[in-house]
């Protein structure tokens, strides 16, 4: 691979929060998130071959990228990448554990970006910002909350970010 010819990997020093969010043992509510929580979610994922050659052929994505080596051998990446959405999975998976145990519905998920490509044998990791937690309309039981999800590989740099709107269960009571 030329250096001189590889995509600038994004990165950004304010990428990891400064220390990891202490995780509260059980579901988290409605009420436990507040704007500009974060979270430094605990799992990480190492990416597989058989997750890129699996799961891109059951979404009957056959880019050249992802399956044929040789074509890529002579790219700025050097090798197959693994398919923007497996990334975009695993990362906003791994937020779950924290975002989503009491989420009643997922209402929507918009301004993804995939920022660095990832490669099989990349370790990704989850993060969350809380931007806004409201009153859903005509509900007692539940609040919309709008999350901020960004993934990084083991090299810190950010492979994708989302933004994710979710419909979160109140504490009973």
């Amino acid at each position: 691979m030329n250096p001189a010819t590889t995509p600038e990997p994004a990165k950004t020093p304010a990428a990891r929060p400064a220390e990891p969010v202490p995780q509260k043992v059980g579901a988290l509510f409605f009420e436990d998130f507040t704007a500009g929580r974060r979270f430094a979610h605990a799992r990480g994922r190492t990416i597989t071959e058989m997750d890129n050659v699996l799961l891109t052929h059951l979404t009957m994505n056959s880019a050249q990228a992802h399956f044929n080596h040789e074509s890529m051998v002579g790219t700025a990446f050097g090798q197959r990448l693994v398919f923007g959405g497996i990334t975009v999975s695993v990362v906003i998976g791994l937020a779950s554990q924290d975002t989503a145990e009491n989420a009643l519905a997922e209402m929507f998920l918009d301004k993804l970006r995939l920022q660095s490509p990832v490669f099989h044998g990349d370790t990704l990791t989850a993060f969350s910002e809380v931007i806004e937690a409201s009153a859903a309309p005509g509900r007692t039981d539940a609040g919309i909350v709008r999350f901020r999800h960004w993934g990084l590989n083991q090299r810190d740099q950010i492979v994708c970010e989302a933004e994710r709107t979710a419909l979160i269960r109140r504490k009973a009571g």
